[in-house]
């Protein structure tokens, strides 16, 4: 994913010492991973290269654009889709000829919304299809922008999450999309069982889930809001990646989640604590409150750790 301002471009990099940078940039140039675009970044004694996707040990940096270069119209990537914010046709085919690895170009019409959380999409450049497959940190998935929810930008957020997993764990993801917070956490997990309501991004979900050999993670279409009534079990680790409309499902997110256990909860935010008084009246302590990326002037995607202490009857 790739976002332009002027001449300052947050990309993925990699961070290598300078004394194996040329030898490292050379290999990333022989497999198309090296994003030529951008001017490699130097940080003390280490050198930042710019990469086109997401792989392990990458982080999200601040690069420069070449000098010189004529710089592409605002977007973003996702897979081997680039997604405009302006309608601008002729940009689109200047996006897709930059990068060897694109196929399509489209320009979002409106913001993610619905109870299915998809957003309309238009065709600028390329083959005509939302369809495309996004790597990550040695998982593949399968996505289709306009018929279900995806953010490549949780990724570094997935890793976080899985780091704090124990071996053994029973996990729900309350909000699972396409799986990629499922897929991921199953690595330690003994069961995740990922909900959705959207009937596409299960189906989605169940492509992902063979194409990474996950057979610890059990789909289910079902509306979270009666999830007690289905799911027999009580849960170790709770994610909750519905930003927009989370606050009223946290109740439920309370039954599901053992004492002791752990609840993610995110949520766009216009201030910090904002939700710290209603966790607590449900019976949770916030362990750990952090942004995890802006969304617009005085409002941010903020994520709440959350250690349950009690199960709401």
């Amino acid at each position: 994913m790739i976002y332009v301002v002027g001449l300052s471009v947050e990309q993925w990099g990699v961070r290598v010492p300078a004394r194996e940078g040329e030898a490292v940039r050379q290999a990333l140039l022989r497999e198309g991973a090296l994003d030529s675009s951008l001017r490699v970044l130097r940080e003390g004694k280490d050198l930042v290269l710019p990469i086109l996707t997401c792989r392990n040990g990458a982080a999200r940096y601040q690069f420069e654009a070449h000098p010189g270069r004529d710089p592409l119209p605002r977007h973003e990537l996702v897979g081997g889709i680039a997604i405009m914010q302006d309608e601008d046709p002729a940009g689109a085919e200047k996006i897709l000829k930059s990068r060897p690895s694109l196929h399509t170009v489209v320009y979002a019409k409106g913001e993610v919304s619905g109870e299915y959380r998809t957003r309309e999409l238009a065709i600028l450049a390329g083959k005509p299809t939302t369809r495309t497959a996004v790597t990550e940190h040695g998982h593949r998935f399968m996505v289709d922008l306009a018929g279900a929810y995806f953010s490549a930008r949780l990724s570094t957020e997935r890793q976080r999450v899985l780091d704090q997993v124990e071996n053994g764990e029973v996990l729900l993801d309350m909000f699972a999309g396409v799986g990629p917070f499922a897929v991921t956490l199953s690595r330690r997990a003994r069961l995740v069982v990922a909900c959705d309501l959207n009937p596409r991004a299960v189906a989605l979900m169940l492509e992902n889930i063979a194409l990474n050999r996950a057979k610890n993670v059990l789909p289910v279409l079902a509306d979270a809001r009666r999830l007690g009534g289905v799911i027999p079990w009580k849960f170790d680790r709770v994610v909750m990646n519905l930003p927009l409309a989370g606050t009223e499902f946290l109740p439920e997110a309370f039954r599901l989640c053992r004492p002791g256990g752990t609840i993610h909860f995110y949520s766009l935010v216009s201030r910090t604590g904002e939700h710290t008084a209603r966790i607590q009246e449900l019976g949770g302590a916030v362990s750990a409150e952090r942004e995890v990326r802006s969304y617009s002037p005085g409002q941010w995607h903020a994520v709440y750790d959350i250690r349950v202490s009690k199960i709401i009857p």
